[in-house]
């Protein structure tokens, strides 16, 4: 019963590596960090043109936007200054 348990475990480890190497190919490959550099222009323009869309449709989702990214900011230096007095 035991050893049957380790089995199915091995085998399900295996499928979970598996599974992981072909989600890298997706989620972390070195085509989008290529294509990203070969039309850094044209995403930075589809960025601000979203950007200005959002501006006139709703600018109260914009507002919320920039003050959570505002708080993420916040929280980063005050990490920092944490890890920093800690580090002394």
């Amino acid at each position: 019963m035991n050893e049957d348990y380790k089995a199915e475990n091995e085998i399900l480890k295996q499928r979970i590596n598996e599974l992981e190497e072909r989600l890298k190919k997706y989620t972390c490959g070195k085509n989008h960090k290529k294509y990203y550099e070969n039309n850094k222009e044209i995403v930075m323009e589809k960025g601000a043109k979203y950007l200005q869309k959002l501006k006139e449709d709703n600018p109260e989702k914009l507002k919320e936007y920039r003050r959570k990214a505002y708080l993420n900011r916040k929280e980063k230096l005050k990490n920092l200054e944490k890890e920093k007095v800690e580090n002394i």
